[in-house]
């Protein structure tokens, strides 16, 4: 029988499997590229890398626009406050409580605290975390102190604060606390009454001594000292009143030509802005928002560290192309260029540009040219290297033995066998000009502000400097950051294995 009687399904191809056996070969091949994504997803650094990679990416277009606030948004009072969300702070860990802890609080301070709550209804104690009572002797008596360490509402805390607006404001207000039930104005305090305490808008009853030791009656309760003088009533008051006014308290005093009050800041807070303080991230020493700031700055960083890449990429790729492919002469004029480019040291180069060149091109222009001149060396000699190794192969000598153009046979035929290697390269220069971006930055040599709004190493510079009191505003943007960097580079090692050309098809070993 002849081989052409056999019929085509009985030659079936079969190849050896692991275990030694005999199976059906995959009619399909198998590309470049998706053999290097099989290999990447082996890595599960890359891979976990990658998911943060698209989280930070996210984080960074949605947050400004999920925040209520703008980077020009700023409140003078909650400066440096801790993370904080109304509807959230019942979470355990005091994660969005607004909290911070206050030690060798002594009974009087716990008791103005106190106070607070009794009058605004937001108590600022969240939680008395210890008590310690020491007893020392003076002159043959013992004395005992009783001092505290709180948990406390930094928001809460603010309690009521001393506003002067003009009378249509005063007025406004009013009708919104009509419409809202919501009180904002408190009754006005007797400094007659209160004496020295009074400086302080946040005492609103009798007093035993200067310190603002609270005064309390036969049942432990404090004793109001609001004013009923209509003669120093700033402006008429119909609007809600607190437990207990029949219509006697002011709430009002005459400021030249203007009304001074008592607000509750929480609540007048609302009445501004219309939703009540919002920081899931907490507020920076200018009370910018956090969670909005950071997105904004880092925008910037990941979008300028796309340019500087792409740029490289294609100006290195060029210039390493042709030292490459020519070599010789050409390679050794183009070579001596770039020593002496990369000779310039980068911060000298970026700082003289900023002083020079930024009011011509801008700060931003300046800084990008800084990175360009030097940034595509490193590119280029990449890409001379590879097409060194690739122009003397076989496939290279039958596209020119065909006719092929020096064009055509490094764009169609050398570039494509670098393109893994280049596009490692540039997931690995990212990371780089974020850090030195962040770097000029946060030393003060740059400043973005005018452009971005803001910027990663412009927010940690900011949170330095409060550091003791504030450490959220400092730790926020460095975690950001480094999750950044961390990610980048893993994410670059793993396309660099997984484009590595020497080990593909290992995994079916």
């Amino acid at each position: 029988m002849g081989i052409e009687e056999f019929p085509s399904e009985k030659f079936i191809p079969v190849g050896i499997s692991k275990d030694g056996t005999y199976g059906k070969i995959s009619e399909k091949g198998r590309g470049y590229f998706r053999d290097a994504m099989l290999r990447f997803r082996k890595n599960r650094s890359s891979v976990a890398a990658a998911y943060i990679i698209l989280f930070l990416v996210l984080f960074a277009l949605f947050s400004p626009i999920i925040s209520p606030y703008g980077i020009n948004d700023k409140d003078t009072v909650y400066t440096g406050f801790p993370p904080y969300l109304e509807k959230a702070s019942w979470l355990p860990l005091g994660l969005f409580d607004g909290g911070t802890v206050r030690t060798g609080q002594s009974e009087a301070q716990l008791a103005a605290l106190r106070a607070i709550g009794e009058e605004t209804g937001m108590d600022p104690v969240i939680k008395i975390k210890d008590r310690e009572e020491t007893v020392t002797k003076f002159r043959g008596e013992e004395r005992r102190t009783v001092t505290y360490a709180l948990r406390v509402n930094k928001y809460y805390e603010v309690g009521i604060m001393f506003r002067v607006m003009s009378p249509e404001e005063f007025l406004r207000i009013q009708e919104y606390q009509n419409k809202t039930g919501l009180q904002i104005i408190y009754p006005y305090t007797d400094r007659a009454i209160i004496g020295a305490a009074a400086a302080s808008p946040n005492v609103w009853y009798r007093v035993s001594d200067t310190k603002g030791t609270p005064l309390l009656d036969s049942d432990g309760e404090l004793i109001p000292a609001y004013s009923t003088d209509k003669s120093t009533e700033g402006a008429p008051y119909n609007s809600i009143r607190i437990e207990g006014d029949d219509g006697e308290l002011i709430y009002s005093r005459q400021k030249s030509g203007a009304v001074e009050c008592r607000v509750c800041y929480y609540n007048y807070y609302i009445f501004q802005n219309g939703h009540p303080p919002t920081f899931p991230l907490g507020t920076n020493s200018l009370g910018q928002d956090l969670f909005s700031a950071i997105g904004i700055g880092a925008r910037f960083s990941l979008l300028f560290a796309l340019i500087v890449s792409a740029l490289n990429l294609i100006i290195g790729t060029v210039y390493g192309a042709v030292q490459g492919y020519y070599g010789g002469t050409v390679d050794l004029v183009l070579d001596r260029a770039a020593d002496i480019l990369s000779g310039m040291p980068f911060i000298v180069v970026a700082t003289l540009f900023q002083l020079h060149l930024a009011s011509r091109v801008g700060t931003v222009g300046s800084f990008l040219f800084a990175f360009v001149l030097t940034g595509w060396i490193g590119m280029a000699a990449l890409t001379r290297k590879q097409f060194y190794r690739f122009k003397g192969r076989e496939f290279v000598l039958a596209a020119r033995t065909l006719g092929a153009s020096d064009r055509r046979l490094m764009v169609r035929h050398i570039f494509p066998n670098a393109i893994g290697t280049l596009i490692t390269s540039c997931a690995l220069i990212i990371p780089g000009v974020i850090s030195s971006e962040t770097t000029f930055s946060y030393l003060g040599i740059i400043n973005l502000s005018e452009f971005a709004g803001t910027s990663l190493g412009t927010l940690m510079s900011q949170g330095q400097t409060s550091m003791t009191t504030s450490p959220h505003a400092m730790l926020f943007p460095a975690l950001y950051f480094s999750l950044l960097l961390i990610s980048f580079n893993l994410f670059g090692n793993g396309l660099r294995d997984a484009f590595d050309p020497r080990v593909r098809g290992a995994e079916d070993l």
